[in-house]
C-alpha cells in the first residue's frame, strides 16, 4: 500500500463515516484489507485499492471501510457507567414511562456485547425494555444477530453466574437465550444520518465512537443523537470522551464521567 493509497483511504473513511484514520495505522490497514482483497479475488490490498480507485463500487468501498473500523468491545464495558445506568437511571425511567417500558439504543454496537449488556441489565431489574443495536459493519451485525460468542468473549465482562443465566453453551460457543434475544432489534445505521426508525429513545449508549470523529462530523452525529433522545433522556459516551467543545445540545452530569443530558432537559434526581 502506498502513501497515496492510504491518503485516499483516509478521505474515503472520513467522508462516509466521519472517522479519522490515523497515519500510524497504515500497516494495520494493509493487514486488515488483506482478507478483503482475497475475498474479492485480488492478490493483495494494493491490487484491491487500485481496482477501487479505477472503478469505484459502493459495495467494495463499504467492505474496505468496514474492515478498517475498530470493533473493540466487551460485556459491561466501563462498569461504573453501567452501574449508574442499571441501578439509578433504569428504575427512574421505567417509573416515568407509560407501562414502565423504556427504549434503549446502542449506537455503534460493534459485535453486540454492549447491546446484550443493556438488555441483561433491564431484565435483571425487571424493566420492560426494547434495545436497538446499530452499527455500520455488516459482519459485526451478523454476529449480533447470531448472538454467539467464544468462551473468552463471554468471560470478558460477565461473571460465571451471568454467563449461565443468559447464555447456553453450544460446543465452543456461548449463545444468548431466546428470552434475551427477543429484547433486541438489529439494524445497520450510520451516525451521520438520522436515527434509523425515527423514534425517541430514553437512553443512548454511543461510547468510544465519537472521540475518533473529526469535529464537524461529530457535531452532525451529536445533532442526530439529540433529536433521537427523549427530552429527559440520557446519553452515555466513553468516560474519557468530552463533548463540551463540540455541542451546546448536551451538558455533562457532574460526577458522572461520560453521562450527558439534553441542555434544555430537566436533570432527574436519579442522575
Amino acid at each position: 500500500m502506498t502513501s497515496d493509497d492510504f491518503e485516499r483511504l483516509q478521505t474515503l473513511v472520513l467522508g462516509r463515516t466521519g472517522q479519522r484514520l490515523a497515519r500510524d495505522r497504515m500497516k494495520l490497514a494493509e493487514h486488515r484489507l488483506a482478507p478483503v482483497a482475497r475475498r474479492e479475488g485480488f492478490d493483495d490490498a494494493a491490487a484491491l485499492l487500485a481496482s477501487l480507485w479505477a472503478r469505484p463500487a459502493a459495495s467494495t468501498a463499504w467492505s474496505v471501510i468496514e474492515a478498517l473500523l475498530d470493533p473493540e468491545t466487551w460485556f459491561r464495558r466501563d462498569r461504573e457507567s453501567f452501574a449508574v445506568f442499571a441501578d439509578q437511571l433504569l428504575p427512574a425511567l421505567s417509573a416515568a414511562r407509560p407501562g414502565g417500558r423504556v427504549r434503549l439504543w446502542s449506537a455503534g454496537c460493534s459485535t453486540g456485547q454492549e447491546a446484550w449488556s443493556l438488555a441483561m441489565a433491564a431484565a435483571e431489574k425487571g424493566v420492560e425494555a426494547e434495545v436497538l443495536a446499530t452499527d455500520l459493519n455488516r459482519a459485526s451485525l451478523e454476529r449480533v444477530r447470531a448472538a454467539a460468542y467464544s468462551g473468552f468473549e463471554v468471560q470478558r465482562g460477565l461473571s460465571a453466574r451471568a454467563m449461565i443465566r443468559w447464555f447456553v453453551r453450544d460446543g465452543d460457543r456461548w449463545v444468548a437465550r431466546q428470552d434475551l434475544r427477543d429484547r433486541i432489534e438489529v439494524q445497520r445505521a450510520n451516525l451521520l444520518e438520522p436515527a434509523p426508525d425515527g423514534g425517541r429513545f430514553d437512553v443512548v449508549f454511543c461510547r468510544h465512537v465519537l472521540g475518533s470523529m473529526d469535529p464537524q462530523r461529530r457535531a452532525l452525529a451529536l445533532d442526530h443523537l439529540e433529536r433521537a433522545l427523549a427530552d429527559d433522556g440520557c446519553l452515555f459516551v466513553g468516560p474519557a470522551e468530552n463533548l463540551s467543545s463540540d455541542t451546546v445540545a448536551f451538558r455533562p452530569v457532574a460526577g458522572r464521567p461520560g453521562l450527558y443530558v439534553k441542555a434544555h432537559g430537566a436533570l432527574r434526581r436519579a442522575a
